[in-house]
């Protein structure tokens, strides 16, 4: 037999094997019908049909049931069948629903949408309070399809991405499946242990469809789908929608169900449309089918994301509980396209068990052993939504020639198209790979990293490299090696570093490096090299301020414990003053000149900010995260912010060892910030620092605590909780006592999205507020509003923000002008 059909036969013969009651689904004219609702009258117990109309609904003995066949649109369908031998086959027609708004008595003026919208809000708190705790299994599975993908994305190949693609460069990239156990606890607390996972193509690959990513309880006023998305049925929700009595109709049960319109008021708030179905008299939500577009929700590359909810009643419980979610969504970003859905079901429901806030720790997902091992017997039996024909030949034709994607040779001819040198790699660099030794070499190129500084010229860098990976990238080894030249010195300037990363739960790191650099006084200021080539050659004006270090470094960092990670370096640094060596100026300003290379004086030419001298260096540090949650997978840890507690930073840096005595000192430092969630409102985030010096009124002004000012009004991180707008660079540096303050709070929509005709631009309305205090110095603050998200499309990289700052009284005011594609050009 074929190789390729034998393993097609074996798994549609193991699905019929130990499908129980499998059947299909479908509507009057013989079309099949997805994602209908499949379960056990009176139980949890159910599945979900597949995009093919099939469907399995497991049982473990002989006995007459009762199969409820549920589907919005449709009328619900109850069979009651006495099985004696297994597998048994029940197919299924279901009728289109009448919906009519004769079902629904009008006895008011007022909408009456709005009237049973009122009462689902009003009965929100106490219908999501009514399930205080539960268990259940879980079960999900995710694809992702791309269409006509590139064969190059900046002159990289972008190769088969994993043997899903057809001729057309169309078809899955990604399929996995998931089934776990849940635990959770009122409010928030929810636990979950995977016992299988399986991706298409990785024999040894771990699902990341958890049940946490997708917890979207349209009961709370917000869900997190990107950002916080404002629930039809939310507190304020008449703030967002308006809604729309579309008709009604009557379950099984004999409850009557209102299908109502939710409609935005504004269409780019952070809100859904769509359709939600709420039980009469008890105001439960039945099902949803709400969707969101991409601008709305600010994920650029998504187009439109659907999310499908279905409900079933307990009679036992009194409580209405989600039993099938469907995340549909279309993305598409720079003529990359796509589609994919993440279905889930949940089974085996226990209601309100005794379960304690002790009982949920840290860890909120986990692995059982050899959870990716289960063979395609274990899956058939256990999947409860069988796989469509499209995912059945996914399986077999990636399984099936993962061992070929695997061997020296495969591996070597694909590394033999993506190691040919090509015109781009002039600008990018070239690399060369290894992929079935893991490892990849190559050189950087000089053009891509030409900057201007009046101290070194034009100057630029040849970046070599090793990386070697082990364990699927939870060890690697990096070596490099820089060799930076600058022009009017004709000064070369090496260095090379190795780095080893030990694992990937812990993430302990063992770093060396050595060399000769040209670096800032301030090491913050990242992103001022990248501007100062460009205000110097324009503007004549040097903003940049360096020196020479010749050092030689070992570091170490470690997670000692969830929550608590440390790291320390320690150092030789041989330092010296550098000078200007060229006036050159694009556009020449008879009225400026270039500063001087002392950042004390900008008229100190030839003047040395400190002397020649060699220190050692020694820093401790240890970040505290307080409330650190954390997910367990084999041989890795993820950790998860947890926005209801900060991060506390802590260190201490000492000079000593000096040759100039007075260069030595101590500094103790401290950082605390959080970024907090407020739903609807947006997000409020600060930034505390606070430290102090011993020892150290003489120490070189290397040494001293600098402050990330900005006088190119340019700004070029995603947020400002680490700079200064309008404060001069080095005007507040202190080898004294230390205070420093950031507060940014994002409205994201809350308040321009109600001001007429602004709100169709979609952007956020941003404040902040920025202190800093030192010993030596008058305190300075900085008040600033802001616009975010500008821009065109899905291309909304820009931020335009108001400063004004006082010292003593008012001091100045500054626009700047966000660009955070600086984020990303090295």
């Amino acid at each position: 037999m074929n190789k390729f059909l034998l393993p097609l036969f074996f798994l549609l013969f193991t699905v019929t094997a130990f499908a129980q009651i499998s059947g299909k689904v479908t509507d009057v004219n013989g079309n099949p019908l997805g994602y209908v609702n499949i379960f056990i009258e009176n139980t949890f117990t159910g599945t979900t049909s597949n995009d093919d109309g099939d469907y399995e609904l497991n049982v473990t003995s002989a006995d007459t049931y009762t199969i409820v066949f549920q589907f919005l649109g449709f009328k619900t369908i109850k069979k009651t069948v006495e099985i004696e031998t297994f597998p048994y086959t029940l197919n299924t027609i279901l009728e289109e629903e009448q919906i009519s708004l004769s079902e629904v008595v009008i006895n008011s003026n007022e909408n009456p949408a709005n009237k049973i919208m009122r009462a689902a809000i009003a009965n929100r708190k106490s219908n999501l309070e009514k399930i205080k705790s539960y268990k259940a299994d879980f079960y999900s599975r995710g694809l992702i399809r791309i269409k006509d993908a590139p064969e190059k994305i900046l002159g990289q190949e972008v190769g088969d991405l994993g043997g899903g693609l057809d001729s057309t460069r169309s078809g899955i990239i990604y399929l996995s499946e998931t089934i776990s156990k849940l635990e959770f606890l009122q409010p928030d607390n929810l636990k979950e242990r995977i016992i299988a996972s399986k991706v298409s193509g990785n024999d040894n690959g771990f699902s990341f469809n958890a049940a946490l990513d997708v917890d979207y309880n349209l009961y709370n006023n917000t869900v997190e789908l990107g950002n916080e998305i404002v629930s039809p049925i939310a507190d304020f929700a008449f703030n967002y929608y308006e809604y729309k009595l579309d008709g009604a109709f009557f379950d099984d049960r004999g409850n009557l169900i209102n299908k109502i319109k939710v409609i935005p008021k504004r269409e780019n708030d952070r809100i859904f449309s769509g359709y939600i179905y709420i039980v009469e008299d008890q105001w439960d939500i039945y099902a949803l089918e709400l969707e969101i577009t991409g601008q709305q929700a600010q994920i650029p590359a998504a187009d439109i994301i659907t999310l499908s909810q279905n409900f079933s009643y307990s009679k036992a419980n009194d409580i209405w509980a989600l039993i099938s979610q469907r995340i549909d969504f279309e993305y598409g970003i720079f003529g990359i396209t796509g589609n994919g859905t993440f279905t889930a079901v949940y089974n085996n429901y226990l209601f309100n068990p005794i379960i304690e806030t002790k009982d949920f720790g840290r860890e909120v997902l986990s692995f059982e052993n050899e959870a990716n091992k289960k063979d395609s017997l274990y899956w058939a039996k256990i999947r409860p939504v069988p796989l469509t024909s499209e995912e059945i030949s996914d399986y077999v034709k990636k399984d099936s020639i993962q061992i070929l994607r695997e061997s020296k040779p495969y591996l070597d001819s694909i590394d033999q198209v993506a190691n040919k040198f090509n015109l781009f790699d002039i600008v990018s660099g070239y690399s060369f790979q290894n992929s079935y030794k893991d490892y990849r070499f190559g050189i950087g190129s000089p053009i891509g990293k030409v900057k201007f500084n009046t101290v070194q010229g034009f100057n630029s860098d040849i970046d070599l490299f090793f990386r070697k990976n082990y364990d699927e990238f939870r060890r690697y080894l990096n070596v490099s090696l820089n060799l930076n030249y600058g022009y009017s010195e004709d000064r070369w300037r090496p260095t090379a570093a190795i780095f080893y990363k030990f694992n990937n739960i812990q993430r302990n790191t063992l770093g060396l490096s050595g060399g000769v650099v040209a670096t800032q006084f301030n090491g913050g200021l990242t992103s001022l090299p990248k501007l100062n080539s460009l205000y110097s050659l324009i503007a004549e004006r040097n903003y940049l301020k360096i020196y020479e270090n010749a050092f030689a470094q070992l570091s170490y960092s470690q997670e000692l414990f969830n929550g608590l990670r440390a790291s320390t370096t320690f150092s030789y640094q041989k330092r010296k003053p550098l000078f200007n060596n060229t006036d050159q100026v694009w556009f020449n300003n008879d009225d400026r000149d270039y500063s001087s290379n002392n950042p004390l004086d900008a008229n100190a030419y030839g003047i040395a900010p400190l002397e020649e001298h060699h220190i050692l260096k020694l820093s401790l540090n240890a970040s505290i995260t307080f409330g650190q949650k954390y997910m367990s997978y084999p041989d890795s840890k993820f950790n998860i912010l947890n926005d209801k507690y900060p991060t506390l930073n802590i260190g201490y840096e000492k000079g000593f060892g000096s040759d100039i005595s007075d260069y030595n000192y101590d500094q103790f430092k401290a950082r605390l910030s959080q970024d907090i969630n407020l739903g609807n409102k947006g997000d409020f985030k600060y930034n505390l620092k606070a430290g102090t010096f011993l020892n150290s009124d003489k120490i070189a002004f290397i040494d001293y605590q600098h402050f990330n000012g900005n006088q190119t009004n340019i700004g070029t991180s995603a947020n400002y909780l680490d700079v200064f707008n309008n404060l001069p660079y080095y005007s507040m540096s202190t080898n004294k006592s230390y205070f420093e303050a950031h507060i940014e709070h994002d409205f994201s929509g809350y308040i321009l999205g109600k001001v007429p005709l602004l709100n169709k631009l979609n952007y956020n309305l941003i404040i902040g507020a920025h202190a800093l205090s030192t010993q030596n110095h008058t305190p300075y603050q900085e008040l600033s509003v802001g616009i975010d998200n500008i821009g065109f499309g899905k291309l909304r990289f820009l931020r335009l923000d108001y400063v004004r700052s006082y010292q003593n009284g008012y001091e100045g005011d500054a626009l700047i002008f966000g660009l955070k594609i600086f984020n990303f050009i090295d």
